[in-house]
This record gives C-alpha cells, structure tokens and sequence, in this order.
C-alpha cells in the first residue's frame, strides 16, 4: 500500500543552522532517502520552497479567489513530502520514524485512497 509522508518543520529551523549543520542535515537527508530507494519502498518525493511562495485557490460559489502566502500561521509548514509503498501502516510509521524531519518537526502518515 501506499503512504505519504509529509514532513512538517518550521521554516525558521533551517535558518538558526550554521552551514555545517545544514550541511549535516541534507547529508541525513540524503541517506534516509537512499534507505528508502535500497529497500525498495521509494515511489517519489520533494522538498518544497518556502510558504511565502504558497498560493491557496478556493472556488466557491462559482467564484475563485486566489490568495498568495500561506493558508494558515502555523508552528510547522509542510516542507516536502516522500511517497512509499509499505505493507501495511506499522511500516510506514517504522520508516517515518526514522525521517530527519522527525527529529526536529513532525512527519504525519496517511495512506493514499487509490482511485
């Protein structure tokens, strides 16, 4: 089955960090990444540009409105998200446990509803 992982951080995270603690951060990043591609539950995943460059489109009532920015003022913003095929949710939850946005946020697990 198939879950997306979807990593909440605060923004503002990233910027208290010296280059060397990004650089540490990625690097962690990048073998968690590798992990998921060896084990063969990768599927596909981003990181995301900040919220700022966020637009929310409503369409009600047959009318669009379009609002720059973010949806909502938050603790944590989504920052990207990995999609995994895992065989049931305990897996899923052993792989987003083991996500650096864990450790420093949040990285909520939910199963895609196949159409």
């Amino acid at each position: 089955m198939q879950y997306l992982l979807m990593l909440n951080t605060a923004e503002s995270y990233f910027a208290g960090l010296s280059q060397a603690e990004v650089g540490k951060t990625m690097a962690a990043y990048g073998a968690y990444t590798q992990a998921l591609k060896d084990a063969g539950v990768f599927r596909g995943g981003e990181r995301l540009q900040a919220t700022a460059t966020a637009t929310v489109v409503r369409a009600k009532n047959g009318k669009t409105s379009v609002l720059n920015g973010p949806y909502a003022e938050v603790k944590e913003q989504l920052g990207g998200f990995y999609l995994i095929d895992a065989p049931d949710l305990d897996a899923a939850i052993g792989w987003a446990a083991r996500c650096p946005a864990a450790e420093h946020g949040a990285v909520e697990v939910r199963p895609i509803w196949s159409m």
